[in-house]
């Protein structure tokens, strides 16, 4: 740099401890990490582990974490949340990125209580490594210091709370010596609240710090809340303060919003003396944004060596969560009446929003929608004297704007109504860069109902203001509820709005200079309208603010904001607010939108599923969307095109079959059935590794004495140790969390099965004969397990026996779900691909493929990367995209599944003139659930592809899985490994119904794990890849000695 001056180098390239804990996972990047994890499904197996422990081990030598480690983690994690649930009526299941922050906090815990010096060793290298890497920015070394504190960029929206809950158990686990103090920084009043009352339903003893209060009778591990701006460095007169000397000794800290006092020198040196002899966790989304903006490098520095986990906003809308979003900001306004336009605009947003809302209110109930609200935030409520001129129109108030706008809304008729159609029909002469009306992609829902301004003004009155006319502003100071003012039409005694400010009484002065119209008046019976906002009969449209609600505000509502002279400062706390709009619950409260799950939705939902931000001078929203766009987030609007597909009909003419239930019918609907005893059904719980895990943990449960494990069985004394009431309500959460409605369990029936079952219980002796309170824990744990396995065991046999029964081939056609991807109602019902792009030659090279069909079905390019090959039932085959920029239902293929197709397509070529002579090959990707073929409904197996081979009149049905093989179970075990067994049967039930003999099933496992790395969890290394092949089971690998297309055919 000139003049030896450094370039400030962003956060987000010197996240050094995160990389570190990226790469003994095996991974390179951050991203690859969170790409890699982000199918893996969500919860635990019936014996305790959790799917993504499993696909962690899957990876094999890649991580570098010992097996017994990741299991003793992932046991960790386990009793923690069961702790966090305890209480709790609807149970948490860990986001796939909350299980990875946790395992990725219990990493270092481990290390740094155990293994200190190796943790430091480990972490100089690796920061030696990448400072020898030209490319890479320099990073100073880490040193002991570091270490006592762990920081989490999360998104808004992403469990923080949760994760910090997680966060005090873990601590508390490994940490041995006593406290002094453990407390939780907040930044304000209300979040203290909101703390305190969800630590105590997660079973943490809280409540606020109090200075007179010597903590004699608390809870040894009580955790005392605390605000930031209460900490003095010493306690000066009568105010409430708290000095930092009332926390001498040993703290463990955590602070919500970590970016509070990054600016503020003063509190960060408070914060960091509570924390001089102990340890700290902080949490906040702005990380990055808080520490740009104040540019201090050494603080960065500081966050880049304690910042273990990185789900910031970019991987939050990535991965789909949240609402999608639109910004509109006017940043150069001329006159007043422009900023009126804008926010009319605005409040066509709002309406539109609200409107659709009601009258789809049944077809949108699934996707769990809270009712719009409409957000306001200015910088200022009071004038600022210095801007104040002549002209009233000069005042300047963001507050007193507001009012004035939603008073002109009510009064000026004439002009709103004009005004509306000028916004729909393009005439506002507010022009965005590239010359068109601002508004000219909006309000598609508005546009089809086809009404006039006047008509939509009447509407509006009603449904926003609870009005029939014309009028003007109510404004009623809320005498119940400090520093609320309510809004209302003069015609109505219904409350549309509240103003939520601090000084009430400087506002309504400030409205009595300035505001012609607009009527002051007290309520003196009134409770809080902004405690109501979040109750589902709210009358409460509009809020309006100067910042005072937007951090540690907790609601689902807010659809449309607008923003007005917000600066580069206010730039955190904007992102907060933006965080609180994008949440969205979604469909089964999965947090997503619904542009990326499986269709088809309700026409318009995209309406509800956006926050529009409206902003008028407020240069930062200018920032904001620079730093989206460069972290890869989209800011422009998603334009949806269809992407007509081939079908292959003269495939579909050679009878191709498929085992399905015959239409209409499905065994959840027609079956249902009690939980009973089935002497046929033998569970096998392998307790040894978790028991060894506990033990070189510390744990206390099991002594010196652990053993590899023995096969042995609960006597029935020792049944009258278990909490039985607890185990029905673990296998009712259970049996709900697979969506078994069709089951009941009678409360009886768990220890009328552990009386009576066959099962196989490889355990110590002190689980089944526990002589100590950790013994019967893990017995309770034992018996659990053994019932949800066997409960598994018995549906998954039910719903076998049934589908033996009524399955039957039927013919492949082009209605087939796995054909009709989806269907575009406009064009004649073909089907499509759904290609969801913002990219400009995106657009323009898919609606070129559009207009030259053959080279889009025929040809390999890199406008729209795909695989051409002649036998799949259609084209084209999309594949892992180099430009990102792009979202396709049903999603592409990935790189596993992509190897697959290429290596079958190799090998037709090869083998056409030899041994696929005479026959034909199809293939068909099977898609997931709700439209592909699946098997065994309680662990949802879809195998990726399905294919045919027909000769002599016969056809071959082979259904093929690409599948991680590291820590499947063994292969007695391995229900997916051992499909193809249950298929022969199956084919054998229908041919003997139909008396078709020319039909046989099959299905492979690929596996991606490397036979290297798989070998030795068979049979003690026995295995050879015949002796895999043999049970099905393959691996990618084509070469003189070992070509698995072989197998799969029976070359």
């Amino acid at each position: 740099m000139p003049n030896g001056v450094q370039q400030y180098v962003r956060l987000e390239n010197r996240l050094i401890l995160l990389a570190w804990l990226n790469s003994v996972l095996g991974y390179e990047s951050n991203a690859a990490m969170l790409k890699d994890c982000v199918e893996v499904q969500e919860g635990y197996y019936a014996d305790g582990q959790s799917f993504l422990c499993q696909h962690l081990l899957a990876r094999g030598r890649r991580v570098l974490i010992p097996a017994d480690d990741l299991i003793r983690y992932d046991e960790n994690i386990r009793c923690h949340l069961e702790k966090m649930n305890r209480h709790r009526s609807i149970p948490i299941t860990l986001r796939y990125f909350q299980h990875l922050a946790a395992l990725y906090t219990e990493i270092f815990l481990d290390r740094f209580f155990n293994h200190k010096d190796l943790l430091i060793k480990d972490l100089s290298a690796f920061v030696e490594a990448r400072n020898a890497q030209p490319a890479e920015p320099q990073l100073d070394p880490i040193v002991r210091e570091d270490l006592t504190k762990l920081a989490y960029w999360m998104a808004t929206g992403s469990g923080k709370t949760l994760l910090m809950h997680l966060n005090y158990y873990q601590f508390l686990h490994y940490n041995l010596d006593p406290l002094d103090n453990i407390l939780l920084i907040t930044p304000n009043e209300e979040l203290s609240d909101q703390h305190i009352d969800e630590l105590l339903l997660s079973g943490i003893p809280a409540r606020r710090f109090d200075l007179n209060n010597n903590g004699l009778f608390d809870h040894l591990e009580v955790v005392q809340v605390l605000e930031i701006t209460k900490l003095v460095g010493e306690k000066r007169g009568s105010g409430v303060s708290v000095p930092v000397e009332a926390f001498e000794g040993k703290n463990l800290i955590f602070v919500d919003e970590g970016h509070k006092g990054t600016g503020g020198q003063a509190w960060r040196s408070y914060r960091d003396a509570l924390a001089e002899t102990g340890f700290t966790f902080e949490y906040s989304a702005t990380f990055g944004q808080a520490l740009s903006a104040v540019g201090n490098d050494s603080l960065t520095t500081e966050y880049g060596k304690t910042i273990v986990f990185d789900y910031s906003y970019r991987y939050f809308y990535g991965d789909g969560f949240g609402k999608d979003f639109r910004i509109l900001n006017l940043r150069d306004v001329n006159h007043n009446n422009q900023t009126d336009i804008l926010l009319l605009g605005n409040l066509l947003s709002f309406y539109e929003q609200l409107h659709l809302y009601e009258d789809r209110y049944t077809a949108l109930r699934p996707y769990n929608l809270e009712k719009p609200l409409w957000v306001f935030v200015g910088r200022t409520v009071k004038n600022s004297i210095s801007r104040v001129t002549k002209g009233e129109s000069e005042v300047s108030s963001d507050v007193l704007t507001v009012a004035r706008f939603l008073h002109r809304i009510l009064s000026d008729c004439n002009w709103v109504t004009a005004t509306i159609d000028n916004i729909l029909n393009g005439r506002t002469q507010l022009m965005n860069q590239n010359g068109l009306d601002v508004f000219s992609n909006h309000f598609s829902y508005l546009r089809e109902k086809n009404q006039n301004g006047v008509a939509l003004y009447n509407d509006i009155l009603r449904k926003v203001f609870h009005s029939s006319q014309s009028g003007s502003l109510h404004l009623a100071d809320i005498r119940g509820s400090q520093g609320e003012i309510g809004l209302k039409a003069s015609n109505s005694d219904q409350y549309f709005g509240v103003i939520y400010i601090g000084d009430t009484s400087a506002f309504k002065n400030l409205v009595k200079e300035h505001a012609n119209g607009i009527t002051l008046e007290e309520d003196v019976i009134g409770d809080s309208l902004f405690e109501d906002i979040n109750q589902p009969n709210s009358k409460i449209h509009v809020l309006v603010g100067a910042k005072k609600f937007m951090e540690g505000w907790n609601s689902w509502r807010v659809a449309n904001m607008g923003l007005l002279n917000i600066g580069s400062m206010e730039g955190s706390q904007i992102i907060q607010l933006f965080g609180r709009g994008v949440r969205l619950k979604g469909a089964q409260m999965s947090l997503k939108r619904s542009t990326v799950l499986e269709g088809p939705h309700p026409k318009h939902i995209n309406i509800l599923e956006t926050l529009n931000i409206f902003s008028v001078k407020a240069n930062y929203m200018a920032q904001f969307r620079e730093y989206l766009e460069r972290e890869g987030v989209e800011t422009e609007p998603l334009i949806e095109l269809p992407l007509f597909t081939w079908i292959n009909e003269p495939a579909l003419k050679k009878s191709l079959v498929i085992p399905r239930a015959p239409n209409g019918r499905s065994f959840a609907s027609e079956e249902r059935f009690d939980l009973e005893a089935d002497e046929n059904i033998i569970v096998r719980l392998d307790m040894s590794i978790r028991l060894q895990a506990m033990a070189g943990a510390g744990y206390g449960l099991i002594q010196d004495n652990v053993q590899a494990g023995q096969e042995l069985r609960i006597r029935d004394v020792n049944l009258n140790l278990v909490n039985w009431e607890r185990v029905y309500l673990d296998l009712l959460e259970y049996k709900y969390s697979k969506e078994w409605h069709n089951l009941t369990i009678q409360p009886k029936t768990p220890r009328k099965l552990m009386e009576t079952i066959n099962y196989e219980l490889i355990t110590d002796e002190e689980v089944v004969n526990p002589s100590s309170f950790s013994g019967r824990i893990l017995l309770q744990q034992a018996i659990t397990s053994i019932l949800k396995k066997y409960l598994d065991a018995y549906y998954h046999r039910r719903r076998e026996r049934w589908e033996t029964e009524v399955m039957e081939y039927r013919l492949l056609d082009n209605n087939d779900p796995n054909i009709a991807l989806n269907v575009d109602q406009v064009s004649e019902n073909k089907a499509c691909y759904i290609v969801r792009t913002s990219d400009a030659q995106l657009i323009a090279a898919v609606s070129n493929l559009l207009n030259n069909r053959d080279r889009l079905y025929k040809e390999e390019d890199q406008d729209l990367q795909r695989i051409y090959f002649c036998g799949s039932l259609y084209l084209p085959i999309l594949i892992e995209q180099i430009n990102r920029k792009l979202q396709t239902i049903p999603p592409v293929l990935n790189s596993s599944e992509t190897q697959f197709l290429r290596d079958l397509k190799t090998f037709r070529d090869e083998e056409g003139n030899n041994f696929l002579a005479g026959k034909e090959l199809f293939v068909l990707r099977n898609l997931s659930r709700g439209k592909g073929v699946g098997f065994f409904e309680n662990s949802g197996f879809y195998p990726d592809f399905i294919l045919w081979l027909l000769a002599n009149s016969k056809q071959r049905i082979v259904f093929v899985e690409p599948h991680g093989m590291m820590h499947a179970k063994a292969y007695i075990h391995d229900e997916k490994a051992r499909l193809w067994e249950r298929l022969v049967k199956l084919a054998n039930e229908i041919s003997s119904r139909s008396g078709r003999n020319d039909v046989s099933l099959d299905s492979y496992i690929i596996s991606a794990t490397t036979y290297s790395d798989l070998y030795m969890t068979y049979d003690n290394g026995t295995w050879c890849k015949e002796k895999f092949a043999e049970k099905h089971i393959l691996f990618p690998e084509r070469d003189q000695n070992y070509d698995y297309m072989h197998f799969l055919f029976g070359k």
